[in-house]
């Protein structure tokens, strides 16, 4: 199974740590999307930004 993260809110202003786990997922521009294989380490990315993005399963 995919994720397809969207990137819908800002990174200015926001913890380091939530700037660096977005650039970590590729994300870098507003609504920018990119698709990841799903695994833990990637879950617990998107977790810590779970309020900046939108996430989406695709086959």
């Amino acid at each position: 199974m995919k994720l397809q993260i969207t990137l819908k809110r800002s990174l200015i202003g926001r913890k380091p740590n939530q700037v660096k786990t977005a650039h970590a997922l590729g994300l870098r521009k507003l609504n920018q999307v990119v698709v990841k294989e799903s695994n833990d380490a990637i879950n617990g990315m998107v977790h810590t930004i779970l309020h900046l993005v939108d996430v989406k399963e695709v086959e």
